[in-house]
């Protein structure tokens, strides 16, 4: 197919991704600009500058690496600064939420209240418990689950609905909780279902209360030590929502793709709503090609073909190419960087996570957060919060070839992130002239007290 519409350059797609996402224009009142758009260090109070960044966002990935932090409170540090988690938690988990966990909205997520309605389409879809993609392609739930529930369905009749039952009596519970036996099966037993693999093997209870929590019976109310906590959603979510009017198919599909247009900016077809974690609110094929027409026709996305992407690309209508001035260090799972062929087409930065990687085959560190400055991703810093030491240690540092002059931006993220993080030194672990430059650009941390290392040079 050819690829219609103006050309759009890589800079002017750059640019409009990072102002969709919030960066550049989610800043303090009374900031200065210039010098990477530095965030003022003090706390910022207000949930509503909390929930204007998550809203920009659009998903808060959840994941449970905590080697530095937990990856969900990255992005909005990253486009607001230094803000109290526990205001985050309060959104998300809290008796006045404003948020949800859901997954495949995109991965598992925190996800904006308004999304609710717009996912009961994927939920009546997993309550059928058809999984074969041909009869069902609406049905997206994790591997463990589909086969889990297959399983189930054949060698335990009525285990879920005994499962449910024990919510109802006794939520919230975890998954453990919730068995209504306590039978569990020990780590020398067979898996009995060796596709899935020895991580993704669930218990029996922990399969059932998943397939209710992908059919939205029940939720999660909270996390104890990060492990989920279920309930009835009923219980849990605020009743307006739950009754609010239920979108068709067809009308959830289009809110879906508009979402997350306008947290692109501007993006192929596959970057919007594309399969295998690929998308923003991922689709059926054929389910996306045909919303991605309707959006076409309204004039709310508008073809474009960006310089190097061989693809078709639709910009959002109202989508702007404006300077951008930021400084941020990104997560891992930072929707802006996520979809890692899209980081390459519109930085040119080549990124994988490495946290999966065996340590003799890793290049850039453990936990390597992309550091963004300007418009460009210039360098690669694998960061580690040490608490026993009360330390922000970077063991790695890479510089992106021909980057720009970053040391002393990177020192006040890192003196930001640090104080943020309630750590009193900073360590650079790190060899090299860059790890070098970097420790003797840093003199002051969240303290009077606080030091800063490089441990290299010792």
């Amino acid at each position: 197919m050819v690829a219609l519409g103006d050309e759009v350059s890589v800079g002017s797609a750059r640019r409009m991704a990072l102002r969709a996402q919030g960066f550049g224009e989610l800043r303090r009142t009374g900031e200065t600009p210039g010098a990477g758009g530095r965030r003022a260090a003090g706390r910022v109070r207000a949930a509503g500058r909390v929930r204007a960044a998550v809203e920009r966002a659009g998903v808060l990935q959840l994941d449970s690496v905590n080697v530095l932090c937990r990856s969900h409170y990255l992005p909005v540090f990253a486009r607001i600064g230094n803000y109290p988690r526990e205001t985050l938690d309060h959104l998300s988990w809290g008796t006045s939420r404003e948020l949800f966990e859901y997954f495949w909205g995109h991965k598992a997520a925190l996800l904006p209240l308004s999304v609710w309605p717009l996912m009961r389409w994927r939920m009546l879809a997993a309550e059928r418990q058809i999984w074969d993609e041909e009869l069902s392609p609406d049905v997206t739930a994790p591997w463990s689950v589909v086969t889990g529930m297959r399983r189930l369905t054949a060698e335990r009749p009525g285990y879920v609905d005994q499962v449910l039952e024990r919510v109802t009596e006794l939520g919230p519970l975890t998954a453990s909780e919730a068995s209504p036996d306590g039978v569990r099966r020990k780590r020398t037993d067979p898996d009995p279902d060796p596709t899935t693999g020895a991580m993704w093997n669930w218990q029996d209870a922990k399969i059932a209360i998943e397939y209710l929590f992908c059919t939205g019976q029940v939720t999660i109310a909270g996390r104890r030590h990060f492990e989920r906590v279920y309930d009835l959603t009923e219980r849990v979510l605020p009743a307006d929502v739950l009754a609010a009017p239920e979108p068709t198919a067809a009308e959830a599909h289009r809110d879906l793709v508009r979402t997350a247009a306008r947290g692109l900016g501007v993006a192929t077809a596959r970057e919007l709503c594309g399969l295998s974690g690929r998308g923003h609110f991922p689709l059926p094929a054929a389910t996306a090609r045909k919303v991605v027409g309707e959006l076409v026709d309204s004039g709310e996305l508008i073809p474009v073909r960006v310089e190097g992407v061989k693809q078709q690309a639709y910009r959002w209508h109202q989508a702007k190419d404006k300077p951008v001035d930021v400084r941020a260090l990104l997560s891992p799972f930072d929707p802006l960087i996520w979809n890692r062929d899209r980081t390459h087409h519109l930085f040119g930065f080549f990124y994988r996570i490495s946290i999966y990687t065996p340590a003799p085959q890793r290049v850039h560190g453990y936990y390597v957060l992309p550091f963004l400055l300007g418009d460009q991703l210039v360098a690669r810093v694998d960061l580690k919060a040490d608490r026993a030491t009360s330390t922000l240690v970077v063991p790695t540092l890479t510089a992106e070839p021909g980057a720009p002059d970053f040391i002393e931006p990177l020192a006040a993220e890192l003196r930001l992130m640090a104080g943020w993080l309630g750590l009193e030194h900073i360590a650079v672990r790190a060899a090299g002239k860059p790890a070098a430059q970097l420790t003797d650009r840093i003199r002051v941390t969240s303290t009077p007290a606080s030091t800063v290392t490089n441990d290299a040079r010792k």
